[in-house]
């Protein structure tokens, strides 16, 4: 589920504990949980409805039913109620700051690496990719794909996959390696 950041900061704070959506299936699912920039969200119940309450609207953050509607219109599919709350901080924030590898955390890492490698349609990419973000701290995603001659979206989908591993942090605008990514890249080593 996509969230707004000041929604995000609500909930982290408690103030949002409703969230509703149009989906023609559910997305999210009673139990599940999502990895977000203010730690991870728990989905306690998902349930599809007919209508917003003032109640719910409020708790949803919003004025008024009316608002909460509003804030659906265009688009289609099924009314569903989820239950959110902040469940605790994203584990990606202490794994990204332990810089401190092991030989056996280097090669746990450079094993993943090597298959994120080796699943890829557009070959060999971590390493470039790792190299790129360290050489322009800050700079626009945009940027960082033409440099490295890739496609916007697919660029940013395998920073993601870094940032899961802890070795890269977003910025306001751009991305840094983490302590953990610069102690790995420092320590590199190319396959045999």
């Amino acid at each position: 589920m996509l969230f707004r950041r000041d929604d995000l900061a609500a909930i982290a704070a408690g103030e949002i504990t409703v969230a509703f959506r149009r989906w023609k299936r559910p997305m999210a699912k009673p139990g599940g949980t999502q990895q977000t920039p203010v730690g991870v969200l728990s989905f306690d119940a998902v349930d599809r409805v007919d209508e917003i309450t003032a109640a719910d609207a409020r708790r949803a953050g919003f004025p008024d039913p009316a608002s909460a509607w509003a804030m659906l219109r265009g688009r289609e599919g099924d009314l569903y109620r989820i239950e959110l709350r902040l469940a605790g901080p994203d584990p990606r924030i202490a794994l990204r700051e332990n810089a401190a590898l092991s030989d056996s955390a280097r090669e746990e890492i450079s094993t993943r690496l090597a298959r994120l490698d080796r699943a890829s349609r557009h070959g060999p990419w971590t390493e470039a990719t790792l190299r790129a973000i360290a050489a322009a701290l800050g700079t626009r995603a945009a940027d960082l794909a033409a440099a490295c001659g890739r496609e916007r979206l697919r660029f940013k989908a395998d920073v993601r996959r870094l940032k899961a591993l802890g070795l890269t942090e977003s910025l306001e605008v751009g991305y840094r390696l983490s302590p953990r990514g610069r102690a790995y890249l420092d320590g590199y080593s190319p396959p045999i």
